[in-house]
């Protein structure tokens, strides 16, 4: 999400790294920016920059990004943007164009950047895992944090703003697992839990942090309870003996 208050610069080169870095083939790219108010400027410089991000085999030094991991897979990516423009986003920059010398052998497509997406369209709606980033427009932020929490998964999500107070709005109200404050992809440190909300949460429990320790413990427990010390006087007499036991205090059950 970037809101107009954003600085340009840096924000614009943190999305080309999260959205084409690996080729978008990892788990936390960056697939979708929720642009609120006016994202005309945020867009031609995105566009800028991915087009002069260079297509390559990942043996060249001179390669930004390299191939797909397999033509099926390229193949899908690439219907993305013809179904994207048929749906009527706007395809700014089309990674089909993209032309490798000697390239015939791999499974090249280039970064690709769509403009003016909505929730109803396939390249929102499913998790593409290429070098597809695709711009949803907003109103405001109420709008866009609404867009959020209306998405089945909930793996990260970032804000890019210099207004703290809808910063903290941001945080607190997304149905987000991992969230990012002017960082694109919020994969937090190790001694916190990796991992979303939703859909996006495999299993019970998170990998690591306090419920990674407690998957990792084998748990036993123990029932007890204390009688006092026989009195002497009664070691003969079972029933006085049996009157002493009782549960101390603040340990009953």
């Amino acid at each position: 999400m970037v809101l107009e208050d954003a600085d340009l610069d840096s924000t614009a080169e943190a999305l080309i790294g999260a959205g084409f870095g690996s080729a978008g083939e990892r788990c936390m790219a960056v697939s979708a920016v929720v642009v609120v108010g006016r994202g005309d400027r945020l867009v031609a410089e995105l566009g800028r920059r991915a087009a002069a991000i260079t297509t390559g085999p990942g043996t060249d030094p001179a390669s930004d990004m390299g191939p797909l991991i397999t033509a099926a897979h390229r193949d899908r990516v690439a219907g993305y943007l013809a179904t994207a423009g048929e749906e009527g986003a706007e395809v700014v920059l089309d990674g089909r164009e993209v032309r490798v010398p000697g390239g015939e052998e791999g499974f090249f497509l280039g970064p690709s950047l769509v403009d003016r997406v909505t929730p109803s369209m396939a390249v929102y709606r499913d998790e593409i895992f290429g070098p597809v980033l695709s711009v949803v427009r907003v109103d405001d932020l109420d709008a866009a944090i609404a867009l959020v929490n209306a998405n089945p998964y909930g793996n990260g999500t970032a804000i890019f703003t210099r207004d703290g107070h809808a910063a903290r709005q941001f945080r607190r109200q997304v149905t987000v697992g991992m969230v990012g404050i002017n960082v694109a992809i919020p994969v937090p440190m190790a001694y916190f839990s990796f991992g979303g909300w939703k859909q996006s949460l495999f299993g019970d429990a998170h990998v690591h942090g306090m419920e990674g320790v407690r998957f990792a413990t084998r748990l036993k427990s123990v029932t007890t309870r204390w009688p006092e010390p026989a009195d002497p006087e009664d070691e003969d007499d079972p029933k006085a003996a049996a009157a002493q036991l009782h549960f101390p205090s603040g340990d009953a059950g």
